[in-house]
């Protein structure tokens, strides 16, 4: 079974997201072990300079990067990175979960990742050109893992 990290910066604070969060987590334990790591978001000024962005960035990015399983699969989730339909981003997990088995996707906070933590990713996957709040992120990529996961093992969530 393979094991799948979600490393997310910043807490899960409306109800509604913590409660989607746990209805896919459950459902993606029936084909991996999903482990979700929370990092404190680091706040700053109501208009930061890009200095005080930059030191954000940096501060969550050790922390990032001190909470990454030795030997896992790191996909920074970021714009820059690949858009995948469901069917390849299902393959893509099958393929890991054969050559790695584990995988450490990073969700990162109001700014983004760090260069630091972008460059950890031997793949970098983007859901849009557009930007979600990094809390709705957290959903979206559950509800995709549990949809890959789902279309490997035929199941008839995906259609």
């Amino acid at each position: 079974m393979i094991k799948i990290n979600v490393i997310a910066v910043g807490k899960l604070k409306e109800k509604y997201l913590r409660d989607a969060v746990a209805e896919y987590s459950k459902r993606i334990g029936a084909y991996a072990k999903l482990n979700i790591i929370e990092i404190s978001e680091h706040r700053c000024a109501d208009n930061p300079s890009p200095a005080e962005i930059q030191q954000v960035l940096t501060k969550e990015g050790e922390q990032i990067i001190s909470k990454i399983p030795k030997g896992s699969f790191v996909i920074p989730m970021c714009i820059e990175g690949a858009q995948k339909s469901s069917e390849e981003f299902s393959a893509e997990i099958e393929r890991l979960s054969l050559t790695n088995g584990e995988i450490t996707f990073v969700i990162g906070g109001s700014f983004g990742l760090s260069d630091e933590v972008k460059r950890l990713g031997k793949m970098k996957l983007s859901f849009s050109k557009m930007t979600f709040p990094h809390q709705l992120m957290r959903v979206i990529l559950l509800e995709q893992i549990y949809r890959a996961l789902s279309i490997s093992h035929n199941s008839k969530y995906h259609k």
